[in-house]
């Protein structure tokens, strides 16, 4: 199954016999809330106007732990989780489709975790609210309650020493920006730099101009000019787990499987005993 939708299929779902359950993430990294500026605000986009029957999910709330020692956005507690999924309706057998503002990190975080705690149908709407041309709502649906229970295993995990060892043994992408990956700057965390032996990937270039994903064929030989060939094992990570959820979904768009270190960069780096690598060269 396509792990992402364009607005006109979503459309013709709305209208079938088995309609997806909405989820609206709209989240925004803001490096100017990191420096004191109010951070974006989810919650008033999604009052203002989200798609017919979409449900708001707080990113940082329901999709993350608090930050500490395992990075900012450590996975959530399963039980928090699963409580925000049934209560916006979603259901083990019914599908589910996960959009945000048009960046599509938010959405990618909330795919990542259903695909991660068993879900079976559960899409990314390609090009986020903006490709939306239809109708929107103010009015905040209550959906009847869901029964999806969260069982984690069934997509890939990395921690710490996974990662580092996938650099060794396969390919890790980091799907920050370069001049992060190459140490040149680092807004957020402690230091700049990279994990020994992975690879620059920024998940900006999986999107065209408009947002939407590139085709398969595309995303596949670009991951393949980074080092990734049929059967070999890939992981990524980013700065907190959230776009290289993102890169995950590009790699899933492409038919290539991918694990997901979620402490990323903002686990590693607060640990001054880790490796950390600068410049171009991923060693």
């Amino acid at each position: 199954m396509n792990a992402i939708i364009s607005a006109s299929e979503l459309v013709s779902a709305l209208a079938g016999p088995h309609p997806p359950v909405l989820l609206d993430v709209r989240w925004q990294l803001s490096l100017a809330a990191a420096a004191g500026a109010p951070p974006f605000d989810g919650r008033a986009a999604y009052r203002a106007g989200h798609l017919p029957g979409a449900v708001f999910v707080d990113l940082d709330e329901e999709l993350a732990s608090a930050p500490g020692g395992h990075g900012r956005h450590p996975l959530p507690d399963l039980e928090v989780f699963g409580a925000a999924m049934r209560r916006a309706g979603v259901s083990s057998a019914a599908p589910v489709v996960v959009y945000d503002g048009g960046l599509g990190w938010g959405a990618a975080r909330a795919w990542w975790l259903l695909r991660w705690t068993g879900h079976p149908d559960v899409r990314v709407l390609d090009g986020g609210l903006p490709s939306w041309e239809g109708p929107l709502e103010t009015s905040v649906p209550q959906p009847a309650e869901g029964d999806f229970v969260p069982a984690p295993g069934a997509a890939g995990l990395l921690d710490a020493d996974g990662a580092a060892a996938l650099a060794r043994s396969g390919v890790l992408l980091d799907a920050r920006a370069g001049e992060r990956y190459r140490g040149e700057v680092e807004p957020i965390d402690r230091v700049g730099g990279h994990i020994p032996g992975a690879v620059s990937a920024p998940t900006t270039e999986n999107v065209g101009a408009d947002g939407r994903f590139l085709s398969a064929g595309e995303l596949g030989a670009r991951f393949k000019e980074l080092g990734v060939s049929q059967g070999s094992p890939v992981g990524v990570y980013c700065g907190s787990g959230v776009s290289a959820a993102h890169e995950v979904l590009a790699l899933a768009v492409a038919g290539i499987p991918a694990a997901l270190y979620v402490g990323s960069w903002s686990e590693w780096s607060s640990d001054p005993g880790r490796p950390v690598a600068v410049g171009p060269d991923p060693r």
